[in-house]
């Protein structure tokens, strides 16, 4: 009669995570998902995805990783004497958010676990905490991912607000200005950028 029981799995099924993050971190991520236009877990694998490219941020995390291991292109090296990040340090209020991979990111976001020491949904959470801070990735969402021709007040104003979350306490070298973010705010877009 066959086989009932058994279903067959899509080759493009997406893995679940759903960490735990602060909920400073999550308003700001929502902010970025209506300022782009773009759901929720879209901006959330974005994240991840750039961050776990991102040299700068890779090199925020480098000093935690307990654990040797390719990521990319480089061999990062770890040691056992280095912190764990398992435990929580933030005590702010903390809420869930999901986050769907594919398979390709989520062995990527495995490898980070494996290198942190952490378990996958705490290593999802360092990274979107170290790459929403990063003022390259703002630039790079909005040039290469929104879907927004013009943001209007209430979407610069939201904007504003992010990247006030993202210059306080920035461990980066860098911080985002106004007047970096211009160029997003335009009536048109001229090869790929948006022109005021």
């Amino acid at each position: 009669m066959g086989d009932r029981g058994k279903r067959k799995v899509r080759s493009d099924k997406k893995r679940d995570v759903k960490p735990v993050i602060p909920v400073h971190l999550k308003k700001n991520i929502y902010r970025l998902s209506d300022i782009c236009d773009l759901p929720v877990k879209d901006i959330a694998v974005i994240l991840c995805a750039e961050g776990i490219q991102s040299k700068e941020v890779m090199g925020l995390l480098k000093p935690n990783f307990r654990r040797g291991v390719r990521l990319g292109n480089t061999i990062y090296f770890g040691s056992l004497d280095n912190p764990s990040l398992q435990r929580k340090k933030d005590k702010s209020f903390l809420e869930r958010i999901t986050v769907k991979f594919t398979t390709d990111d989520f062995e990527n976001i495995g490898l980070l676990a494996f290198a942190l020491d952490v378990t996958p949904s705490r290593a999802v959470a360092i990274l979107l905490s170290a790459s929403i801070r990063d003022p390259d990735f703002i630039h790079t969402l909005m040039r290469e991912h929104s879907k927004r021709k013009r943001l209007t007040e209430e979407h610069q104003n939201e904007l504003k607000k992010v990247m006030k979350y993202i210059n306080s306490n920035n461990p980066y070298k860098s911080i985002i200005a106004w007047t970096d973010m211009l160029m997003y705010v335009g009536d048109f877009v001229v090869n790929g950028w948006r022109k005021v």
